[in-house]
């Protein structure tokens, strides 16, 4: 029996517009609520009872509207849009902030040495991996094989980019060699992510029309989805990686961190960390997280297929995943 909430709120789309940046970044600062994390497994079910027993006609008795919208997005934040299932705890978006804040922190302070460079580039790219995969898009299983051989690939490729830009940067200003870390994310996230979601390129993601109607996958909007997440993990990288170096080498020629120089990383990491809270959402938010191609930019035999099914529907959409 429905209780005094409208059944007519679409908790299938985001609370604020999200054809607008600022819409899409009001969004993720909810998905990448870092006390998301926190919550109990009794939480996040609870949450789901509510956001699927709405979504099919019932709602719970004196259950207001921000409490409806409350549930969702703590639904969001753990559940896959795709396939429904609860995420990986660190691959959660809501993740992002503690577990990035530590890694970055971490190449920041200790870039010095090749057993350094070579230790925290595995953990980043370990740690990407799995975000990559907790969020890729779509619900086509990737087996085990596939998983490791794109997470070796990655992880390999990451290392040695790394290690070479180190080699070069030791012929360069010191300042020069703390963007090192950076460098080699943003190289990184270029082989990471299509690596670990290599089987959307080979097999397509689902695209739907307007009302969510499911009309094939396509190779193509895989492709053009894969560019978006990286340009803005890319993003997401800068501020966290290009403004506390920066902070740093200033602050270590203070007489109290020559004095205290175990402070170094504490500061680093809280730096990093308070850049975080802000680049993770609006990175984001840089892109539709359900985005939209023209039916003209798929692949010919799909066209074909929705112009027999659908003459009318000239734009797909897609989860672009994060």
């Amino acid at each position: 029996m429905s209780g005094d909430l409208s059944l007519n709120i679409n908790i299938k789309e985001p609370r604020w517009d999200q054809g607008s940046f600022m819409g899409r970044a009001k969004h993720f600062f909810m998905v990448t609520d870092p006390r998301n994390v926190l919550l109990s497994s009794e939480t996040l079910e609870e949450a789901r009872v509510i956001v699927e027993n709405y979504r099919a006609g019932t709602v719970k008795p004196g259950l207001t509207e921000d409490e409806l919208w409350r549930a969702k997005y703590i639904y969001d934040s753990a559940f896959h849009p795709d396939t429904g299932e609860k995420m990986f705890v660190i691959g959660r978006m809501s993740a992002q902030v503690p577990m990035n804040m530590s890694i970055t922190g971490c190449m920041l302070t200790f870039y010095r040495t090749t057993p350094a460079v070579v230790f925290w580039q595995w953990v980043n790219q370990s740690f990407n991996a799995i975000v990559n995969y907790t969020n890729r898009s779509g619900d086509a299983p990737i087996t085990v094989n596939q998983l490791g051989a794109a997470y070796v690939s990655a992880t390999t490729g990451a290392v040695v980019t790394a290690l070479g830009l180190k080699s070069l940067a030791t012929r360069l200003p010191p300042i020069v060699s703390r963007f090192v870390p950076f460098a080699a994310v943003a190289a990184a996230n270029c082989i990471n992510i299509p690596f670990m979601r290599q089987r959307e390129l080979k097999y397509g993601i689902p695209v739907m029309d307007e009302n969510g109607n499911r009309l094939g996958e396509s190779a193509n909007a895989a492709k053009q989805a894969i560019v978006q997440v990286v340009v803005s993990r890319i993003g997401m990288a800068v501020p966290a990686m290009a403004i506390p170096p920066v902070i740093m080498n200033s602050l270590e020629k203070r007489a109290f961190m020559k004095r205290f120089p175990i402070l170094n990383a504490p500061v680093q990491v809280g730096l990093v960390g308070l850049c975080l809270v802000f680049a993770t959402p609006l990175c984001c938010a840089l892109f539709p997280q359900k985005s939209s191609m023209s039916v003209s930019g798929l692949e010919a035999d799909l066209q074909e297929r929705i112009r027999q099914l659908t003459p009318e529907t000239t734009t797909v959409y897609f989860n672009k995943g994060l």
